[in-house]
């Protein structure tokens, strides 16, 4: 009876944040922008120069700024997972597969790459079910080297972690020093940390002297497909590194490569189009229900983080609702005074927990988990059950015509879209990778999108270089709900820019992508208008998208005494019901 009672309870729970006094307080600052409106509007008629109408203008612009923000903050939530109620709801764990994006061996050094594969492959999780897609845009030989010697040092690092119960299973974290977890207790642990140390030094000591060396090794072999490949310029190239074909569930997942084709002639879309060619390639190979997508430089900070993402996506709400689970960033090596930002701090601890009580947390591009039958374009199931049919998936049932419309000419890749679409994601007991070169070959194609859904309704959404915000602000204008997964600890680290240059050009490239996103047929208030964007995740989106916009008027107010000083002008009205005002 008590277990019964159990299986029925949710695998989560969202906690709503009280914050009375913070309310209190943007709501007065807000009275004091509206009041300070209405001023100007009273004065405009009797005191109308430049400087007061412009000030008008950046004024009416910092109180919609600040409505947006209060708005998104307003009802800040957080989620509480509950692994053992999983355990008992869940005997048989679904497939889940892991995507790792590269592009550059040079701003990206494949020792990175490797320690972000190596916490992935040792996650707590059955070995079994989970598979490891490394995407290198950059088509380097030294990344393919350097993962193919860390597989072989995950057969020993993988038995190893979850012996031990290591926490941080990223390697250059573990042996720096910086792990809480030794188990120093546990006999003979210290005799094969330190053997561990010493193989993780040889493989860091290969990696090195590749990466002096114009290629790795001789081009023989598995290196063959490397010989005058050009970094935007060559064949598709796909390599099974590692195959877990016992189905050992305490061993080494599955480790593939995938190296799409790339032409001069031909629009890659950058990590839009990786993420789109790894989903291909990974529904031919495993085809497994849940994709989590990572940046190469952020490891796994808590082995339990599927588990925790799963308690939300299997839960019996979250399976109707939620299209994927988004995981917070955090950085390691933080510098002191940190005067650039770099760390994100308040912006996840206010700004997304306020997100996350509205209709979900955007999309950040990396650290979350997805639905595969979502990204094939599946509307909520409760828009099935009102009859308001979708452009993809009808009914569970697609014409010929219709799929190739949709997916593309590959009937291998319809076939397995199809079985995601209507959640019959195989599990066989065939533990082997099939790989069939002429299909894989043809979804990585250059010219395999054309006339395709890819890009505009299937996968992730082009058009902006923050295509993953497009792609979420698409997921929850057909109703979908994101949410936002805070474990403790912290379930992803990574590394941010440390210096002003960096990150002045990285904040360029968010900013400029997320206002093509506000100036295109993208732009949430059309999703409000004609989709099932909510009003205030709009307003959301809003305050994200017009990032780019806010410094013109903040500038314009700031110059204006200047210009007032120079002009003997002023932007503040002389008289106020009829008293006469003096300014020094």
């Amino acid at each position: 009876m008590a277990t019964t009672k159990i299986t029925l309870l949710p695998l989560y729970e969202k906690i709503w944040e009280k914050h009375k006094f913070s309310r209190f307080m943007d709501s007065i600052t807000l009275l004091l922008l509206l009041m300070l409106l209405s001023y100007r509007l009273c004065s405009l008629y009797n005191f109308f120069t430049l400087p007061s109408f412009l000030a008008l203008l950046c004024e009416s612009w910092f109180t919609f700024t600040f409505l947006t923000t209060i708005s998104t903050k307003w009802t800040p939530s957080h989620t509480r997972t509950y692994l053992n109620r999983l355990f008992l709801r869940v005997p048989h764990l679904p497939p889940v597969d892991l995507f790792v994006t590269t592009a550059d061996p040079v701003l990206e050094p494949p020792i990175i790459t490797v320690n972000t594969v190596l916490s992935l492959l040792a996650l707590d999780y059955p070995s079994n079910k989970l598979s490891c897609y490394v995407s290198d845009d950059g088509c380097s030989p030294h990344t393919f080297y350097a993962l193919v010697e860390a597989s072989k040092f995950a057969k020993l690092w993988v038995p190893f972690c979850k012996k031990f119960n290591v926490q941080v299973r990223a390697p250059f974290r573990y042996f720096s020093g910086d792990s809480k977890a030794y188990n120093s207790d546990i006999p003979g642990f210290k005799q094969q940390r330190l053997k561990m140390k010493e193989e993780y030094e040889l493989l860091c000591q290969k990696i090195q002297n590749a990466d002096k060396k114009s290629i790795p090794c001789e081009l023989v072999d598995e290196f063959a497909d490397f010989s005058e490949t050009q970094q935007r310029n060559h064949p598709t190239i796909v390599k099974v590194i590692w195959e877990n074909k016992e189905g050992v569930s305490n061993g080494v997942p599955h480790l593939i490569y995938i190296s799409r084709e790339k032409r001069p002639e031909h629009p890659h879309h950058y990590k839009a189009g990786a993420m789109n060619v790894l989903t291909r390639v990974s529904g031919l190979l495993t085809n497994a229900p849940f994709m989590l997508n990572v940046d190469c430089d952020m490891y796994v900070n808590n082995p339990e983080v599927v588990l925790h993402a799963l308690c939300i996506l299997l839960d019996s709400n979250g399976e109707k609702e939620v299209a994927f689970v988004q995981c917070p960033q955090r950085f390691y090596d933080a510098v002191k005074d940190d005067a650039f930002g770099n760390q994100q701090v308040a912006l996840p601890l206010y700004i997304g927990s306020g997100f996350a009580g509205l209709q979900g947390i955007i999309y950040a591009g990396t650290n979350c988990f997805h639905r595969r039958k979502v990204i094939y374009g599946k509307s909520p199931d409760l828009d099935i059950q009102n009859g308001n049919k979708d452009h993809v998936f009808i009914n569970g049932i697609l014409s010929e015509k219709e799929k190739t419309k949709t997916f593309g000419n590959s009937k291998g890749f319809v076939k397995s879209a199809a079985s995601a679409l209507e959640q019959k994601t195989f599990v066989s007991n065939d533990n082997s990778i099939h790989l069939d070169h002429e299909e894989v070959n043809k979804v990585s194609s250059c010219e395999y999108e054309y006339n395709t859904a890819w890009g505009k309704q299937v996968g992730w959404i082009y058009g902006s270089t923050s295509e993953d915000v497009l792609t979420g602000l698409r997921f929850h204008t057909k109703g979908w709900r994101s949410e936002f997964c805070t474990t403790d600890p912290i379930a992803f680290r990574g590394c941010s820019p440390q210096d002003s240059i960096g990150q002045m050009a990285q904040h360029k490239r968010w900013s400029s992508g997320l206002l093509e996103i506000f100036l295109s047929k993208h732009c949430p208030i059309f999703g409000t208008l004609f989709g099932k964007l909510q009003l205030r995740e709009c307003l959301a989106y809003i305050w994200i998208t017009t990032w780019a916009l806010r410094s013109v008027p903040e500038i314009c107010y700031a110059l204006l005494p200047a210009y007032c000083i120079i002009t003997n002008s002023t932007f503040l009205p002389n008289q106020v019901y009829g008293y006469q005002l003096h300014w020094y």
